[in-house]
């Protein structure tokens, strides 16, 4: 007999009780029928009755077995939502995160769309920053580096998926010559930023599953790539150009300081609507 909506939403409840609310199963459960049926939550429950083949219970089985192993939902689906955009994702790169869409509001917010503007992402992961900055800004040049292959050949699927022009480039930013950065109006960056010793605080599906190599920088040294970027900025930002981090919420006022020390201008400290410290802006060097 083949089981129907109701029995699946129940199911995973009772399933996921032991790690997971009500709420996020429900959650969870929703964005499986979501992937499957293209359904909204009233979707879900006005049409609780509707009976699943074979294939679809083979799924949402899989999916919840999955679950159980706290992988996280948007790579048992293989995609996500970012700015309103659909991105595909898998363990190759993070999941884009709520306040990484704050940042790319803030960028937008502080640019001109009408001017043509060279913007570069400096490990792009998903290209979930790119690929939403070309989308918004038709009349700029979108650059995006990234050190891993695979994560280059996500970002390219999705510059695809949402009809975006951006130049991908395998580069790692740490063995990048001062006199080897070409010039940018805006370069971006959510860099590593999770020192080693923060593996404690971090949930399974996070600490298992997304890729250490975008996750973690060493304890001793854990502002490594802000440095760099700033370093190489400095000499390759035009003259009004801007700077974005995503940062660590534990090292604002350092990070501010180091750009301070790196003499760039105007640097704005702001909040995610968390209340963390979460994102600077900086104005390039005179």
């Amino acid at each position: 007999m083949q089981p129907t909506v109701k029995e699946i939403v129940y199911n995973y409840r009772r399933e996921l009780s032991s790690n997971y609310s009500s709420h996020e199963a429900f959650h969870f459960v929703w964005l499986v029928f979501e992937h499957l049926y293209g359904w909204s939550k009233t979707d879900l429950m006005l049409r609780d009755d509707t009976k699943l083949t074979d294939s679809e219970h083979l799924f949402v089985q899989n999916a919840l077995e999955r679950l159980k192993n706290h992988e996280p939902i948007q790579y048992i689906l293989g995609e996500t939502e970012f700015f309103g955009l659909p991105f595909d994702v898998n363990p190759s790169v993070l999941i884009p995160r709520p306040e990484t869409e704050e940042l790319v509001e803030w960028i937008l917010q502080s640019l001109d769309p009408a001017r043509k503007l060279r913007i570069l992402d400096v490990g792009t992961g998903s290209g979930c920053i790119a690929v939403s900055l070309a989308k918004n800004l038709p009349h700029a040049e979108v650059f995006a580096w990234d050190v891993s292959s695979s994560a280059l050949q996500v970002a390219r699927q999705n510059a695809q998926k949402n009809e975006t022009n951006i130049y991908f480039e395998k580069q790692d930013i740490l063995a990048l010559g001062e006199n080897e950065m070409p010039i940018f109006d805006v370069v971006v960056s959510n860099p590593p930023y999770v020192r080693t010793l923060e593996k404690s605080q971090m949930k399974e599906n996070v600490l298992n599953h997304e890729p250490h190599l975008a996750l973690f920088v060493e304890d001793h040294d854990p502002l490594l790539f802000y440095r760099k970027i700033a370093l190489l900025s400095a000499r390759g930002l035009s003259p009004q150009g801007l700077l974005f981090f995503e940062i660590n919420r534990e090292f604002g006022e350092e990070t501010k300081n180091l750009l301070v020390e790196s003499k760039f201008r105007n640097i704005k400290l702001r909040a995610d609507l968390s209340g963390n410290h979460r994102m600077i802006q900086a104005l390039a060097p005179a």
